[in-house]
């Protein structure tokens, strides 16, 4: 498995002396916690720009437009008032990109085996697309046969933050809300748990920084997903 930063927990009590949680179901997020996303992302940008005509900002200008997506935040400012024609391309030209831009994060694979070893998995996603095509993306990287359940943003009238979909994966996979664990890299990741009364962990490989999901307060804070078997019983 590699060798790991010691983990994090956000509290007064040491990750060292953090209780291993009873778990039957464990709910993860796709881009920033399984795999790598930021080529895919910035490939969409340069593609959507040029088709405004514009020049591409820097790389961080560019990353900025996916976090401001996720929390439903203006991008005017970046686009220069172009946003809605820009957004067609970008969407269109992201889901065309994902399958060769995206890669697995390191180890991931294994921590997925180790995991469903202890509980039962689901996949939780806001890429507005069909389960089928997620489905695709990880039998590419060989991983689908971890997962019981796939929710993306199509299987919702409410996606993340909105805990819909973990209410979904519950009812499928057939456990108790507060046997649950939902792990991502992003604000609403966290926010959806918390709202659903699932536990929470963020992880920090993905393109929200730390202080960002320190402020939602999750129960837990993990350097990526490889050390999440270590707190599950």
């Amino acid at each position: 498995m590699g060798t790991f930063k010691k983990p994090e927990k956000h509290s007064n009590q040491t990750a060292m002396n953090q209780k291993l949680w009873k778990t039957k179901g464990v709910f993860l997020d796709l881009d920033g916690t399984l795999v790598d996303s930021t080529e895919a992302y910035l490939e969409a940008a340069r593609i959507a720009f040029h088709a405004t005509g514009k020049e591409p900002p820097k790389t961080n200008v560019m990353l900025e437009i996916p976090r401001r997506i996720e929390r439903h935040l203006t991008i005017d400012d970046i686009t220069c008032g172009d946003t809605k024609k820009f957004m067609q391309v970008y969407l269109k030209a992201y889901y065309s990109v994902t399958e060769e831009k995206t890669k697995l994060l390191p180890h991931v694979s294994e921590t997925l085996q180790l995991l469903s070893e202890k509980a039962k998995l689901a996949l939780i996603t806001m890429r507005h697309c069909p389960s089928r095509i997620v489905q695709k993306e990880l039998d590419y990287f060989g991983i689908a046969k971890y997962f019981t359940y796939v929710v993306t943003a199509m299987d919702t009238t409410k996606p993340k933050p909105s805990p819909e979909a973990i209410v979904q994966c519950v009812k499928a996979l057939d456990v108790e809300m507060c046997e649950c664990i939902i792990a991502g890299d992003s604000v609403n990741d966290i926010k959806a748990g918390k709202a659903a009364g699932a536990r929470t962990v963020a992880v920090l490989s993905g393109l929200f920084q730390r202080d960002e999901l320190i402020r939602e307060n999750p129960d837990l804070v993990l350097p990526d997903v490889n050390t999440l078997p270590d707190f599950i019983e």
